[in-house]
């Protein structure tokens, strides 16, 4: 390994540069506690930028194509999410402590201990699922009619609900299987199966919703059998490079049992992550039923503006996730304080991107609304949220590093505590406030959006410059 590092080292700075990229891309068996800092952020951030990058394509293109099926197929993606944020609360919960886990008894040069927690994390996520697939089967009309769907929704839009949360297990499997390879280091790995994934989505999209020779047009359903299928084979993917192996983790037949110690380091370890995600994302819930009252305009402009957020906000979650494994793993060696240098280095860089990222949308936001939507009403509600959220952008790029930073540690039940403070106890009743009984309609939910988040921002970076994090155990 040091006579690796060395060559790595004494390259020209052309040809490091590119030797870095094609090791990122291919991925690589460093250590990450070891290696030059600078490079072990580029090594693990360029396949999680490029991961992420590729989903939040998919979202937007996704949309695109919804969009065209009118404001009450965009509305019904958007109300269908809601719920979908439930699942995803848990997903992400759960793959915040699978991170942290595996990262932490990789830095350890505890491979099997870590293969036994990925098989764990597994079975703990199917049985996760069977409660949403249950109630998307059986019940996707009541769901859409209890958050103010209109009546398209309702008797046409349904089948895009009971396909989503039926196959809901497929979404948390590719969820926590990433999440295991993050952990690892093999980021590569994650970064080629949702590319392989959101491809497939991407193709069978407008083919499945439009129809194409004998292929029905299927309307709102077909977008959401598109991205079953995609993640189907996706999942299918990961559970073979975990047998096959990685550069960092293979899971063996001996490891393929109940393990109910390591099931419970993993459910203790989730709660606070799976508490975190779920007072985020009720919140989100309330916020549409809010703007649910304003009008299906208010929810289709939301809902495209969040898909282009959520685009341009990936490169940035990206960085945050490489930002988890190394304070994971660094921990693990009991290097805490190159844990802490990697946060700083990655929030800076953060803070520059996103930066760009608010002047984009100054400028641009009726622009990027367009490429829709003609609507325009829906344009114009979109194209303000972008405006408003584009002031907090600044300090979003430093929120999102260091909630990652307490993920990474263990240390999940922090952000969970802030979360609950910031976004139900002051950002849904301000939102109430300003956009019900003052009527500022949509743009009072905006503002209280901008004001909680930029709050939760500014007071999560205070936490984490406390060190606190830096004693976990996991």
């Amino acid at each position: 390994m040091e006579t690796q590092n060395e060559a790595f080292n004494a390259a020209p700075p052309k040809r490091s540069l590119w030797k870095a990229l094609n090791d990122a891309i291919r991925g690589t068996d460093a250590d990450y506690t070891q290696i030059d800092l600078k490079k072990a952020i580029f090594l693990l951030a360029v396949p999680m930028i490029l991961e992420l990058v590729m989903e939040s394509t998919f979202a937007v293109v996704d949309i695109y194509f919804v969009g065209k099926l009118g404001a009450s197929a965009v509305a019904t993606v958007g109300l269908t999410e809601t719920y979908l944020f439930l699942l995803y609360s848990l997903a992400m919960g759960l793959s915040m402590a699978v991170t942290a886990i595996i990262a932490r008894r990789i830095g350890e040069k505890n491979k099997d201990d870590a293969s036994k927690s990925a098989v764990q994390a597994i079975f703990l996520s199917i049985l996760i699922s069977l409660p949403f697939a249950i109630a998307g089967i059986f019940f996707s009309q009541e769901l859409l009619t209890l958050m103010g769907a209109d009546e398209w929704s309702i008797n046409q839009g349904y089948g895009y609900t009971q396909w989503m949360l039926g196959g809901n297990g497929i979404i948390i499997l590719l969820f926590v299987i990433n999440a295991i390879f993050r952990g690892a280091g093999d980021a590569a790995i994650a970064m080629r199966v949702l590319w392989i994934a959101n491809g497939i989505n991407i193709l069978l999209d407008p083919l499945l919703i439009f129809g194409w020779g004998p292929i029905p047009a299927m309307g709102i359903e077909g977008a959401a059998i598109a991205t079953t299928i995609g993640r189907g084979i996706a999942v299918g993917i990961q559970l073979w490079a975990l047998a096959k192996g990685g550069k960092h983790i293979k899971v063996l037949l001996s490891d393929l049992y109940w393990n109910g110690k390591a099931m419970l380091n993993i459910v203790h370890t989730s709660l606070g992550g799976v508490g975190q995600m779920i007072v985020a994302m009720t919140s989100w819930i309330f916020l549409m039923r809010i703007l649910a009252n304003v009008g299906s305009e208010a929810v289709a402009g939301a809902t495209i503006a969040m898909r282009i957020m959520l685009f341009t906000l990936m490169p940035a979650w990206g960085l945050s996730n490489a930002a988890a494994t190394l304070v994971g793993q660094n921990l693990g060696a009991g290097n805490p304080e190159r844990a802490e240098s990697s946060v700083w280095k990655i929030g800076f860089y953060n803070m520059i991107f996103l930066v760009g990222v608010s002047v984009v949308y100054l400028i641009f936001n009726e622009q990027l609304m367009q490429i829709f939507t003609s609507d325009k009403d829906v344009i114009s509600i979109g194209a303000e949220w972008l405006q408003i959220l584009s002031y907090s952008y600044f300090v979003y790029g430093w929120w999102m590093v260091s909630v990652q930073a307490f993920n990474g540690s263990g240390d999940t039940g922090t952000p969970t505590k802030i979360n609950l403070v910031f976004f139900w106890l002051i950002q849904i009743p301000l939102a109430y406030l300003l956009a019900i009984e003052l009527n500022w309609a949509h743009s009072g939910v905006f503002w209280a959006v901008f004001f909680s988040e930029t709050s939760v921002g500014l007071f999560t970076l205070w936490m984490f410059k406390r060190g606190k994090w830096k004693t976990m155990e996991v």
